[in-house]
Order: C-alpha cells, then structure tokens, then sequence
C-alpha cells in the first residue's frame, strides 16, 4: 500500500501589513529565474515579494526608489537580496551592501559567491573583510560589502544600497549613505530588518515605517510579517502568520525552544510585534469633546447610514448621520456586533429607519448585505458601494469636518474610545489616508462606519423644491 504524503503546513506567504504602488510591469519574473540557476529554489513569499521590490513604471524607472521590509529572524532574508543584487550584477549596477555588523557582511558576501559558483557566472572577488567586493567583468556590475559607520561611503556613487539589519540603522550613518545612490539615473535603496529591541540604537527603520503607512512618503514600499499586538509567545497561530518560512527554515519545535521569560523581545523577534511608545491619537480627547452636545439637537432632512465590515472578519459597525438646523452633522453609532450574528439586525433597522442612501464598505460581506435588502424587497435606502477614491475622499471630509467643528455628537463611550484612540495609516497611492486602532480590542469599525454616514450626509444634494405659477 502506498504511503500518504504528509502535507507540511507553511507559514503564511505573504504580508501581514504592505503598502505596494500600482504596477503593470516587473522584473522580478527575470531575477527568480537567475537565481534559480544557481540550484536554489525561491520561496513563495520571496518570489512574491522581489516582484513587487523590483517594479517599474512606464519609463522603465523603479516603481520603488525606497523598499521596508521588516520580518522574524531566520526567515530568509538574505536571499532575498541575493536575489535582488544577482540580476543588479548582472545588469551592471553598482551595489553597496551595507551591515550593522562586519560578520554580517561577510557572510552575506559568501552566500552570493556561492551561488555566482554555482550558477558557473565569472566573477572577481575580494575578500577583505568588512572591505569585500565581488566584480563581474562580463557586465561591469559590482557590490561592494561594508560594515556601516557615520563616514562610510561618502564620496562614491551606486545604483543599489542595501541596507541590512535596518533596525541599527542611525540618523547619523544616514546622512552618511542617503545621497550615495543621488548620482543614479535608477536609483533604490532597500531596507530589511526586524522590529527594533529595547537595546537598539536605530532610528530610520522606525520613522520609515511610520512614513510609509502614514502615506507621507514618495515612491515608497513596506511589507511587514507581524502582530499588531503583544500575544502569548504559546500562540502558534502567530507564529504561523509571522514567519513565511516556518514549515521550511523553521520548525515549530525550534520556536517553542525559544521562548523565554522576556516575552515583549519573543514577540518583537519571533512575531515582528512593533513596539509604540506614548502614540498619540490621531484625534485628541480635547478635539472629540468640542465637538460633543448635551442634549440632541434640532435635525433636519434624511437619515444616512454607514456599515462597516471590519478587515480582520470579526465585527460590522452600523452608524448614522443627519444634518442639524445649524448646518452641522450629527453623528451617532448605532451597533457593533459579530459578522457571525449575521445581517437580521442591518437590515430591520434600515426597513424600519427613514434612511436616504447607506455605504457599505467591506470585501464579500457587502454584496452579501445588499442580497439580504433585495430579499426583504427593500426600496429604500439606496445602496452605495464605495470606491477606494470615494473611501480616501470620505476619511479627508471627516478629518476637515473634525478641524473645522461642523460636526457634532453625543459622547457615546464606544465612539469616544475608538476616535481619541486611532492613528492614520495610508489608503492607495496617492496620499489619501483611513484610521486604524492604537488599542488593542478597539473596534476601528465603529469610525469607519460613522465617516461614511458623516460622507454621505455631507454630500448630499438638498431636495429641489417645485415652483408653480399660476
């Protein structure tokens, strides 16, 4: 009888976080497959993520001038530049591969000589260490390796800097390295590291990382493996969707031999927990109680709804709007509950409510919502799917109308929570933003819906009056 093959779970392949620009065009496809040559497989996560490092635009440019890559020790990240620098060699760029440490240099220039080896390509190399160079005469390319100081690499041009061990990266080795690569008619810089501890020294990983989801920065990729909070080092759920290589590098008995009583360095280490210090909300407590009334306001006009479905799968906000006799908008939650309750209780308050027009926002569970209102034969209210343009514009009104106190509410303690409790984070690719939570087990679901309620109310067109003449 034949055996069965025992399928070995993988961990998860692709981000848990990424902010990635729009594009057609790749070459990633180009450099898998000389790496490949080499008698090396790439992994999924690693064949996913070159690709979209090495995107370009309609010129032929980088998508990408500047790439993050933040992920757990021993997952593989050293091919992945293998990967990147092979096609740069082969294609006559210019490399600088920088290191925190000088052991960490050199042995990333082993590994590449190992596979130039193997791949039988010709090249010249120097081996000095935390000086090393490989050449390859054939293309011209080059990748000099150094082991990072606040003078090193002043003065020299590259196309590629790679930026290893991102998380001891200092301002001041920075402004040592930025313009390196300033000469280049392509230039990029990419970034890879974990977390930083509470011992590193490194700033630029961090302020990068906060750039890019903010949106604030141009031409920018991130991609991160990690929890969004501190969890139990025992959770092997988490362990399997922050580390892509657990199943292949890693195993499961080498995790658990980790743990230890530091549980915040497991999880910063092991799980890419992010640590944040005094974050402050995006909207103040003093900004959201300018804005509260005691007692409900005189409204005006239709009701409007926002629904909510949250990305992680667990709860769906419902929240409404109206206009108040002094031109403001009043806004207020109406429930929070679990997807898995179903939308019954959606859908009888929308039946029963005078509602204008509702948002539903939320992969898979709209469409299923808007079926669930054409069953009851629901005319009203009119159902609007938002685009991420629609979305983008629903968060800036919000945030104007926050700023500019035409908006009102009556303090309800969920809403109060999630509003002075949120920070921004970056939608699409043109600098629009949404909000996410800075608490854990606050429902960011419940904003969500109350700005596509305050979106809708807003931009409503009045009703036309009809004049008759006799």
């Amino acid at each position: 009888m034949a055996d069965k093959k025992q399928t070995v779970r993988l961990g998860r392949q692709t981000p848990t976080l990424a902010y990635v620009l729009p594009y057609q065009e790749t070459h990633g496809d180009d450099a898998v497959e000389l790496y490949e040559q080499g008698e090396r497989h790439a992994m999924e996560w690693q064949t996913l993520l070159i690709y979209d490092i090495m995107a370009t635009n309609e010129d032929g440019l980088w998508t990408h001038t500047k790439f993050g890559i933040s992920l757990p020790r021993r997952n593989g990240k050293t091919e992945l530049f293998i990967i990147r620098e092979l096609w740069g060699l082969m294609h006559g760029e210019k490399i600088l591969h920088t290191a925190h440490r000088t052991s960490t240099s050199h042995s990333a220039w082993e590994r590449l000589c190992s596979v130039l080896d193997t791949a039988k390509i010709f090249y010249k190399p120097v081996k000095a260490k935390g000086a090393e160079r490989i050449e390859v005469p054939e293309t011209g390319g080059r990748i000099d390796y150094r082991t990072r100081t606040s003078t090193g690499g002043l003065g020299e041009g590259f196309d590629l800097l790679v930026v290893d061990e991102a998380q001891e990266y200092t301002d001041a080795e920075a402004s040592a390295l930025t313009y390196v690569v300033g000469a280049s008619r392509n230039p990029q810089t990419i970034f890879c590291g974990t977390p930083p501890t509470l011992a590193s020294s490194g700033t630029v990983f961090s302020d990068y990382r906060q750039s890019v989801i903010k949106g604030e920065a141009y031409d920018s990729g991130w991609a991160e493996w990690s929890v969004e909070f501190q969890v139990d080092p025992n959770d092997i759920e988490a362990w399997y969707q922050t580390n892509p290589s657990l199943g292949t590098l890693i195993s499961e008995r080498t995790i658990r031999s980790e743990i230890g009583k530091d549980v915040l360095d497991f999880c910063i280490q092991r799980l890419g927990f992010w640590v944040s210090y005094n974050v402050k909300s995006a909207i103040s407590a003093n900004e959201w109680e300018r804005l509260k009334v005691e007692a409900l306001p005189k409204l005006r006009g239709k009701l409007y709804a926002g629904i909510k479905y949250g990305q992680d799968g667990k709860t769906v906000a419902m929240s409404i709007a109206v206009k108040t006799t002094e031109g403001k908008v009043f806004v207020e939650c109406i429930d929070c509950r679990p997807i898995k309750a179903g939308n019954a209780w959606i859908v009888k308050f929308l039946e029963a409510a005078d509602v204008a027009r509702v948002a539903i926002d939320g992969a898979g569970h709209a469409s299923t919502l808007v079926e669930a209102m054409k069953r009851k034969k629901l005319r009203r209210p009119l159902q609007v799917l938002p685009t991420v343009a629609q979305v983008v514009a629903a968060n800036a009104a919000f945030a104007d109308a926050v700023n500019d106190e035409t908006l009102c509410h009556m303090g309800q303690p969920s809403v109060v929570q999630i509003a002075t409790n949120c920070d921004t984070r970056a939608i699409g690719g043109h600098g629009g933003f949404g909000y996410r939570s800075i608490k854990p087990d606050v429902a960011v679901e419940i904003l969500d819906s109350i700005i596509l309620a305050h979106w809708l109310c807003q931009t409503a067109r009045p009703a036309r009056t009809q004049k008759v003449y006799y």
